[in-house]
């Protein structure tokens, strides 16, 4: 199983600290930020310690591949109103992706974006636009449109839009699955299975690169998006659990993005619970006390 969680990346050891983070849930993939999501603030490459993190993944077998970098949630590459969002936009991803190249990701997630009140379609033109300019320059790292909820005005809360992004892009895109986004959208995630049939025949598995392991809150349809721990929403451990042993998906990072507990992480928790296959309703307990 390829199965990891969002790690931060702060402070004085930076990739390195990340990697640790990683490796103490007993984890063999991660997502990062590769600066705070809410701003287009960066730490210069140089002080990020790649090459200290490349050795410390090696010396325990785990491909650099398996390093999700998510793209900050400041672009928004489907806003008509204001074109100066959607061109900060396109300069925000542009440089990520290079950031995301230094690093040696091969995937960057990203939200599609909100079309805030002109309309889906053409949210989706000004996100097609923003990714050919975006894209323009690179071949290395492969942009994954991330499944959302419907919640607002997003664009991509169905297959049907994101194949319809990735069929009017000129280059290769790939596919994030949130688990959490999709039921909250109103795809029964239960039936994996047909879910991946019906994925298959809209955009195609061969295009679905990583998938964010989460719970929902809400109930099935509710367009809200709102995280819950694993087992302890309204998707439940035995569906979740067998997205994370799926065969079909056993190539593709599993990512868990699922609230802090009083500030403390659940990850490892989480993790041990999907590798074993055994659901502990008072496993998270410790960390709420």
């Amino acid at each position: 199983m390829i199965i990891g969680s969002h790690v931060s990346m702060s402070g004085s050891e930076y990739l390195v600290g990340s990697v640790k983070e990683m490796l103490s849930y007993q984890a063999n993939a991660m997502m990062i930020y590769t600066g705070a999501p809410q701003n287009s603030r960066r730490v210069p490459l140089e002080k990020l310690k790649i090459e200290e993190a490349k050795a410390l993944l090696e010396e325990h077998n785990i491909p650099f591949n398996q390093i999700i970098i998510h793209a900050p949630y400041l672009i928004n590459l489907a806003n008509t109103q204001k074109p100066e969002t959607f061109q900060l936009g396109v300069e925000l991803l542009q440089n990520e992706i290079k950031r995301s190249e230094a690093i040696g990701a091969k995937y960057l997630v990203l939200h599609p974006g909100s079309h805030v009140g002109s309309g889906i379609e053409k949210g989706i033109e000004s996100i097609i636009a923003g990714l050919n300019q975006a894209l323009s320059e690179t071949n290395q790292v492969l942009v994954c449109i991330e499944t959302m909820a419907g919640k607002g005005s997003e664009c991509g809360h169905t297959l049907e839009e994101i194949a319809q992004i990735m069929q009017g892009c000129q280059y290769p895109l790939g596919v994030c699955l949130d688990t959490c986004h999709m039921h909250d959208a109103g795809y029964d995630v239960s039936d994996f299975d047909a879910l991946l049939d019906e994925f298959d025949q809209v955009i195609g598995l061969e295009h679905l690169h990583v998938i964010h392991l989460n719970d929902s809150v809400n109930v099935k349809g509710a367009r809200k998006d709102r995280h819950a721990n694993i087992g302890f929403g309204q998707i439940g451990f035995d569906a979740l659990c067998q997205i994370a042993h799926h065969p079909r998906t056993a190539h593709v990072a599993k990512i868990l993005e699922t609230p802090y507990i009083n500030g403390h992480a659940p990850y490892g928790i989480e993790i041990e619970m999907l590798k074993n296959r055994c659901f502990d309703e008072n496993a998270l307990s410790v960390l709420r006390k």
